[in-house]
């Protein structure tokens, strides 16, 4: 049976509906409300519904998932060519190369996969489809996280694991119980540390809408670097990437200290241990950004 409303409940419910759905109060910044919905429930059925829709061409998935292996793995070959004149780069050998480029591929691929939809931040903006997101009761974030879900950006991740697990193989080192933990955590604080990044460098884009290649640079550049022993940059440089970009903690300090190197000078031992804490409080900058990059907006033209 219909509902019947009296005249001032009609009224009070056209009042309430902006609130309820996220509708967008004139001379406001847009907010998100509605029903309360979790971040990972929102971000599983999206993400979902990408990847249902990519495994309906289950050939073309296939060749694309081979393609961005192959791809991907071009840049390794590099290192591979200058093995080929050299013994060693920096003072390190190809199993210990392989080790960081493996653990700083796989930790990027991660963060690619899960979060990489973020970076089209700039887009959305330009062109107001924000505002669609916004009128949804979900998490923003989540929503932004899952939308087009690009399934085959896990041949990045597949390469990142071939090449890790190549380094192991070769890599004569005496493992012990608070190695391989370091090592496992290494990988999963990696990806939380790009993961962030990314989300701060969409926050960004809410002012800077064309600056998404300067973004793209501390993301897809940071992970080309950390593919290279620190023993081949300058100082000033690793000292950058320790203190103001904090992508060292990545794979850099906790490898050096499973390989039983000493830490960049200036860089305290401990630090290889640190990479939780950093991971942390990446997190939390990205979401105070996001936060701000959120309340800032002005829906098209903005």
């Amino acid at each position: 049976m219909a509902e019947r409303l009296l005249p001032e409940d009609r009224e009070d419910r056209e009042d309430r509906a902006p609130r309820a759905y996220g509708r967008l109060a004139e001379g406001s910044a847009p907010r998100t409300y509605g029903p309360p919905v979790g971040s990972w429930t929102t971000y599983r059925m999206v993400a979902g519904m990408w990847i249902r829709s990519t495994m309906a061409y289950r050939a073309s998935f296939a060749l694309t998932l081979v393609t961005s292996f192959c791809v991907t793995f071009f840049d390794f070959v590099v290192i591979l060519l200058m093995f080929g004149q050299v013994r060693g780069l920096g003072g390190f050998s190809f199993a210990e190369v392989a080790l960081l480029y493996g653990t700083a591929g796989t930790s990027f691929g991660i963060a690619d996969l899960t979060a990489g939809s973020v970076q089209r931040m700039g887009r959305r903006v330009r062109e107001g489809s924000l505002d669609t997101f916004l009128m949804r009761p979900a998490p923003l974030l989540a929503q932004v996280a899952a939308d087009k879900f690009a399934l085959r950006r896990f041949g990045r991740v597949l390469q990142g694991l071939t090449v890790l697990v190549w380094g192991l193989c070769l890599l004569d080192v005496a493992w012990t119980p608070v190695k391989v933990l370091l090592l496992v955590t290494a990988v999963a604080c990696g990806a939380v540390i790009f993961g962030a990044l990314m989300v701060l460098g969409a926050s960004a884009l809410f002012w800077m809408q064309d600056a998404a290649e300067v973004t793209n640079a501390f993301t897809y550049g940071g992970n080309t670097l950390l593919g290279y022993p620190p023993t081949v940059f300058a100082q000033d440089l690793v000292r950058g990437v320790v203190y103001v970009v904090p992508l060292a903690f990545v794979n850099w300090l906790p490898v050096l200290h499973v390989l039983g190197r000493p830490a960049p000078a200036g860089v305290p031992e401990w630090a290889g241990f640190a990479s939780p804490l950093v991971a942390a409080v990446c997190c939390g900058v990205a979401a105070l950004a996001w936060r701000a990059g959120v309340r800032s907006y002005r829906s098209t033209g903005s």
